[in-house]
């Protein structure tokens, strides 16, 4: 809660005892007067814990991770993918972060994509993940041929459904797969990625 939102809580608990006190028409004694203080003193106590518990529960279920992925099937992929993750619960996270990749086959072509990822995840055992992931890539493709090098520069989407396991509490390891995968369109050099992710 801000601190504006605390200050219209202990007006209005101010203003409900206020109006009480004059609809009774009396003059309250000094223990009636101790009595309301302390009243609103705990429900403002009781607002400041439910803030800082609030924020110990944020800090709790939120966590950066790092994605890094090698592939050398094709050619060379490499991969990092800096997310936010946010615990739903024991079992289930939600990610939205960054993503670069740098892609090259030999004499043939270069590749470097800059975009941003969406992804669930889904632990049904302690050791098993699986995974789901949207990416949208801003592609800067340089082509090599005989008459000069060709430079071409597109969005690509990707899918990617994956597995892993978790070595430790903050690094698994696995493979996803591409979905939309287009051998003659995609940056990728294969459908399958193998990844680590690492969270903090």
């Amino acid at each position: 809660m801000s601190l504006i939102s605390k200050y219209i809580i202990v007006s209005f608990t101010f203003l409900v005892y206020s109006l009480n006190s004059y609809a009774q028409n009396e003059i309250l004694t000094d223990k009636e007067v101790d009595s309301t203080a302390n009243q609103m003193n705990n429900t403002v106590q009781s607002v400041g814990n439910i803030e800082s518990d609030s924020i110990v529960n944020l800090d709790k279920r939120l966590k950066f991770g790092c994605g890094f992925g090698l592939n050398f099937v094709g050619g060379t992929n490499i991969g990092l993918s800096p997310n936010l993750i946010y615990l739903l619960s024991n079992k289930v996270s939600i990610a939205a972060g960054l993503q670069g990749n740098y892609t090259a086959i030999k004499d043939l072509q270069k590749t470097t994509t800059i975009g941003a990822n969406a992804l669930l995840q889904y632990s049904p055992v302690n050791k098993l993940i699986t995974l789901l992931e949207f990416a949208e890539l801003n592609v800067n493709r340089t082509t090599e041929a005989p008459t000069g090098d060709i430079k071409d520069t597109f969005w690509e989407s990707a899918l990617f459904l994956g597995v892993g396991m978790n070595i430790t509490n903050n690094i698994s390891l696995g493979a996803k797969y591409n979905v939309l995968y287009d051998k003659d369109e995609s940056v990728y050099t294969s459908p399958i990625l193998p990844f680590v992710n690492i969270t903090f």
